[in-house]
């Protein structure tokens, strides 16, 4: 809901009674992921959407519904080849989609929630969304890493929704769990849908170039909070760099390995090297390359410089795995030459290496288009097979 949240604010603020749908869950070649989300304002405007155009007419009506009635609503929309006129997903896909009645009064703790997104503090809204007691369908928890309010009606259903929550919240994914009816582990009657807003991504970029300029710009377009760091005051500047969120002067290594120990980084976070010179490219890979907190890592150069950065990292002490979680050169061969050309090539290594992508046609490739999101291990995997 973080892309529609403005709008369903709009009508919080003012009183009304918005109809919110929420892709919950997503199967095969469904368009849009669990959290997408469609709102219908009072006087009928659409925000949103929850499969790119397939069955927003349906979605449509069955918010409008719901909000007059008051009453949430589970939904599967697929596609069914024996009838040419069924309301569903051209694509083959399959989406369950929660429709729900928001306001003040069925969720007074929204405004909460918009703060905390707009503060970059993580937060998690678990919404039970089928119930064999259906009165208890739409109740929901907020969740922080040290703090949760409200009830599922059940202590035994609130600690277990709330423990695995934020374990979600540390990875930042929104998914849906199951419980027995009053939250047992291993049984069904209740399932729940956990919304995650996790702090923004950051990448990290080092090396204030113009390819640096660039790959700011595809990342703040991809939803990464953006920092740019190089030790030279004279081309480190804001101007320089309007899209990253922060400019900063300091030795790179030093800065990364401060924002490591602080706690300022985690699995989703990437780093781009692209000063490609030994100077501070090495020292910064090797605090890199020994956090396992960092999820990707590229360095920009030949592949004889990338040889000769192997030889020192060796010399280091780095080992052979560390090694092999090295992106270098950076970027998927796409043949471009300028730096939004370059920019454009490592922004889809990041993407692929983040939902376990091959990075080929899909003109060459058979089965599925879209990919589940790698675990951490899955993706230490696909980094040391690449």
């Amino acid at each position: 809901m973080r892309d529609v949240l403005t709008d369903v604010m709009t009508t919080w603020n003012a009183g009304g009674v918005a109809g919110v749908a929420t892709v919950v869950r997503a199967f095969r070649s469904a368009p849009r992921p669990p959290g997408a989300a469609m709102v219908v304002a009072p006087d009928g405007t659409v925000s949103g959407s929850v499969s790119g155009g397939c069955v927003e007419g349906a979605v449509y009506e069955l918010a409008t519904d719901v909000v007059r009635t008051g009453r949430p609503m589970l939904q599967r929309y697929g596609f069914s080849d024996d009838d040419a006129f069924a309301v569903g997903l051209t694509c083959g896909g399959v989406i369950d989609v929660f429709v729900e009645a928001i306001s003040r009064e069925s969720f007074p703790e929204l405004g909460a929630v918009a703060a905390d997104i707009a503060a970059d503090r993580p937060v998690a809204v678990a919404t039970v969304i089928e119930h064999v007691d259906t009165t208890r369908v739409g109740r929901r928890l907020l969740i922080r890493p040290d703090t949760a309010h409200g009830t599922l009606e059940s202590v035994r259903a609130d600690d277990a929704v709330i423990d695995d929550a934020r374990g979600l919240l540390a990875a930042g994914r929104s998914e849906v769990l199951s419980y027995g009816p009053d939250g047992q582990r291993r049984g069904t009657g209740m399932t729940v849908f956990v919304a995650s807003y996790a702090r923004q991504p950051r990448m990290l970029v080092f090396g204030a170039i113009d390819f640096a300029a660039a790959i700011a710009n595809q990342g703040s377009f991809l939803g990464y909070r953006v920092t740019v760091c190089d030790a030279r005051p004279v081309f480190a500047t804001p101007a320089r760099f309007p899209t990253a969120d922060e400019v900063v002067v300091d030795w790179p290594h030093r800065y990364l390995a401060a924002q490591i120990t602080a706690g300022a980084v985690d699995t989703r976070t990437v780093v781009c090297v692209l000063t490609h010179d030994p100077k501070f490219d090495v020292p910064l890979l090797e605090v890199a390359l020994r956090a396992p907190e960092l999820g990707y890592i590229g360095a920009m150069g030949s592949r004889r410089t990338h040889d000769q950065r192997l030889s020192q990292l060796r010399q280091a002490g780095l080992t052979e795995e560390q090694l092999a979680r090295l992106a270098s050169p950076i970027g998927l061969d796409l043949g471009g030459r300028t730096p939004e050309e370059t920019a454009v090539s490592i922004a889809a290594e990041i993407i692929a290496r983040r939902w376990g992508g091959q990075g080929r046609p899909l003109t060459h490739t058979t089965g599925r288009i879209h990919h589940e999101q790698v675990t951490n291990g899955e993706l230490s995997d696909s980094l040391t097979r690449s």
